[in-house]
């Protein structure tokens, strides 16, 4: 069973007396309203997204953009439209839940390493830039594409 699953499966998380608490400080005893959410938000174009993302920075690196990415505009997690809805919706439909939460902030540390390996090819670093594309900006991509396949397959009709 997934991250997510597990925490959308609050009878076996919870028990009978707690459950996970909302924003409001009301509790809610029963999974979120997933056919809401899934329309909401294609997780599958999420991830195609995100995965898209590496050939865009090894085509930046390599010279064969035409893109003009800047640091300060790719490190901001509330543009791209997987941000926009995990800041917004997401967040008033699953905030109150920690694997949220996790999610978020594996999302903006993804934004940071992809915003440092252009950083770092815009100062003239391209070994430093190619190593960071290869490590932590992979590491932070996974993490992401994980968490996003975890997620559909908690909001998953059961």
């Amino acid at each position: 069973m997934g991250f997510f699953s597990r925490t959308f499966d609050s009878d076996m998380l919870y028990g009978d007396s707690i459950s996970p608490t909302r924003d409001d400080g009301q509790n809610s005893e029963s999974r979120p309203d997933t056919t809401a959410i899934l329309a909401e938000i294609d997780i599958d174009t999420a991830i195609a997204a995100h995965e898209n993302w590496k050939l865009r920075l090894q085509n930046y690196l390599n010279g064969k953009s035409t893109e003009d990415l800047r640091p300060e505009l790719v490190c901001l997690d509330d543009r791209c439209d997987l941000g926009k809805w995990l800041h917004g919706t997401g967040k008033m439909r699953l905030g109150s839940y920690p694997a949220f939460s996790v999610l978020v902030a594996r999302h903006k540390y993804f934004h940071v390493q992809a915003s440092s390996v252009v950083a770092l090819a815009q100062a003239g670093e391209r070994d430093k830039a190619d190593l960071a594309l290869a490590t932590s900006y992979r590491h932070a991509s996974n993490q992401v594409v994980l968490l996003l396949k975890e997620l559909k397959l908690g909001l998953a009709p059961r």
